[in-house]
C-alpha cells in the first residue's frame, strides 16, 4: 500500500459517511424500548450480514485485525462475530442512554484509582480506546460517584454524536468539548479544575496530527500525541478505562493508573497506555473497533 492510500485509509473513521440515518436510529431505538433488548438482537444477524457482504473494507480490516489478536487464521465466522459483537455494543448504548442498567449484569475493577483522584479534590482523564463501550463505563454512575465525566472529541464526531444522542434520547445532555476550535484548551482546563474526568478515545488521530510510531502486538503504529500532551501539560493523573463486552447482558470494566500528576513524561505515558491497551485487546479481541486499517 502507498503512503497516501494508507493515510486516506487511516482518516476513513473520520471522513466516512455514515451508513446509517437518524430515522433509522430512531426506529430501533423505538424497536429496542418498546419491544425489548432480545427481540431488537434478533434484527442484528441480517444488519451483520449485510455488512459482511457489502462493506469490503471493514470486513477486510477486521480480518487482518483478527489474525493478529487470536494468533492464527481469522476465518469468516470470526469476522461475523466480530461485527456481530460491534453491533450488540450499539444496541446496548440505547439502553443504558435509557438508564436500563438492570438489563446489565456489570463487573467493576480498580474502583480504588477513581476514588483517589476524588478524594484529592480534583479532576482527571480517563483514557480510553475504540475497544468495547464507552457508554457502559460512563452509566456506572455508582462507581464515577458525584464525579461529572466530559467528553472530549474532534468537531464533527462532537456534532455526529450530539444527533445520535438526541435520536436516542432527546431529555439526554452531554457535556461534550469539540476539538479544533478556540477556546477547547481552556474548557478542558475549566472543567478539570471543576473536578470533571476528561474522557478521550485516545487510539485514533487525523493524519495531519503529530504521531508518535509505538509497538503494538509486533509492529509499529501511529498512535496520536495530543491528548498525552494535553494530559502532560495539564499535569492531572491519566486513567485507562474499557468497558469489554463479554456475551449476553455481561459487561466487564477496567479502570488502571497510567500516570500520577507529577509523571509528565509524555512518551512513557504513551507507552504505559499502549501496553495496556494490548494487554486488554488481547483479553477480548472481538471488542476492538478499528474497522480500518490500522497499521501501515
Amino acid at each position: 500500500m502507498s503512503r497516501r492510500s494508507a493515510a486516506s485509509a487511516r482518516e476513513e473513521w473520520a471522513t466516512r459517511r455514515e451508513r446509517g440515518s437518524v430515522t433509522l436510529i430512531r426506529l430501533m431505538v423505538w424497536i429496542t424500548l418498546r419491544l425489548g433488548r432480545a427481540t431488537a438482537r434478533l434484527l442484528l444477524g441480517p444488519v451483520c450480514a449485510y455488512f459482511f457482504l457489502c462493506a469490503p473494507r471493514p470486513r477486510r480490516a477486521s480480518r487482518a485485525w483478527l489474525t493478529k489478536a487470536l494468533g492464527r487464521p481469522a476465518t469468516s465466522r470470526d469476522v461475523m462475530r466480530h461485527f456481530w459483537c460491534f453491533a450488540v455494543c450499539v444496541l446496548d448504548r440505547v439502553l443504558l442512554l435509557n438508564d436500563r442498567r438492570d438489563l446489565f449484569e456489570i463487573s467493576v475493577h480498580g474502583e480504588e484509582v477513581l476514588a483517589g483522584i476524588r478524594a484529592r479534590h480534583t479532576g482527571g482523564f480517563l483514557f480510553g480506546a475504540h475497544l468495547g463501550s464507552f457508554e457502559v463505563v460512563r452509566a456506572m454512575a455508582r462507581v464515577l460517584g458525584d464525579t461529572r465525566v466530559s467528553l472530549v472529541m474532534y468537531e464533527d464526531n462532537a456534532r455526529k454524536t450530539n444527533q445520535v444522542l438526541n435520536a436516542i434520547n432527546p431529555a439526554l445532555t452531554m457535556d461534550i468539548i469539540g476539538l479544533g476550535r478556540p477556546g477547547s484548551m481552556l474548557a478542558v482546563r475549566q472543567r478539570l479544575e471543576e473536578g470533571h474526568l476528561i474522557g478521550i478515545l485516545a487510539d485514533r488521530s487525523l493524519d495531519s496530527e503529530r504521531q508518535m510510531m509505538l509497538p503494538f502486538f509486533g509492529e509499529p503504529a501511529r498512535f496520536p500525541v495530543g491528548p498525552f500532551r494535553l494530559a502532560a501539560i495539564l499535569r492531572q493523573p491519566v486513567v485507562f478505562m474499557s468497558g469489554l463486552y463479554r456475551g449476553g447482558g455481561r459487561y466487564d470494566i477496567r479502570f488502571e493508573l497510567v500516570a500520577e500528576p507529577d509523571e509528565a513524561d509524555m512518551e512513557e505515558m504513551m507507552r504505559r497506555y499502549v501496553a495496556m491497551l494490548e494487554r486488554y485487546s488481547r483479553s477480548a479481541p472481538y471488542n476492538w473497533f478499528n474497522f480500518y486499517e490500522f497499521w501501515d
